[in-house]
């Protein structure tokens, strides 16, 4: 099962690696991987999304909590939070299926950001479901390029 942890780290070298290297040195995958400055400079929040049952993600966390540069750490998974993803994704845009391209577009609500004679890059942000529901769409029209920003997570409410 995936798993969503969010981790709260002071903002300095060398924190990156030590959380890499964790999952590395115990056979984890990182799956994907967001770090950002938050209001508080001194603070980065990483968002981790990672698999494995339900022992695996505790170990996960109880060794996340002993990185001496770890403030917090929450998984969730569980709980009900808002998670985004964001695409770039540069598609053939030949005279004949433009059209199509900015239907489907429109239909997601995402936004052409470069235009050339032959492709058009597309910008669109959503949950898993949305972003592959879109790139099934544009597939068959010809996908040159696609950029992941990987999942950004944040708990709902207070």
């Amino acid at each position: 099962m995936k798993h969503t942890i969010s981790v709260l780290v002071e903002n300095q070298f060398g924190v990156l690696a030590r959380v890499a290297g964790l999952f590395s040195g115990r056979g984890f995958n990182i799956e994907s991987l967001n770090v950002a400055e938050t209001m508080d400079p001194t603070v980065s929040r990483m968002t981790i999304v990672t698999s494995g049952h339900d022992g695996i993600i505790e170990q996960i966390e109880k060794q996340l909590n002993k990185l001496i540069n770890v403030i917090k750490v929450h998984d969730l998974t569980a709980e009900s939070h808002i998670e985004r993803e964001m695409v770039l994704v540069k598609v053939n845009a030949e005279a004949t299926n433009r059209a199509e391209i900015l239907r489907i577009v429109d239909i997601f609500r995402a936004k052409v950001v470069d235009v050339t004679p032959r492709t058009y890059t597309i910008e669109i942000t959503g949950d898993e479901d949305k972003l592959e529901a879109f790139l099934k769409l544009l597939k068959p029209i010809g996908i040159r390029e696609i950029v992941r920003t990987g999942k950004v997570a944040m708990a709902r409410g207070g």
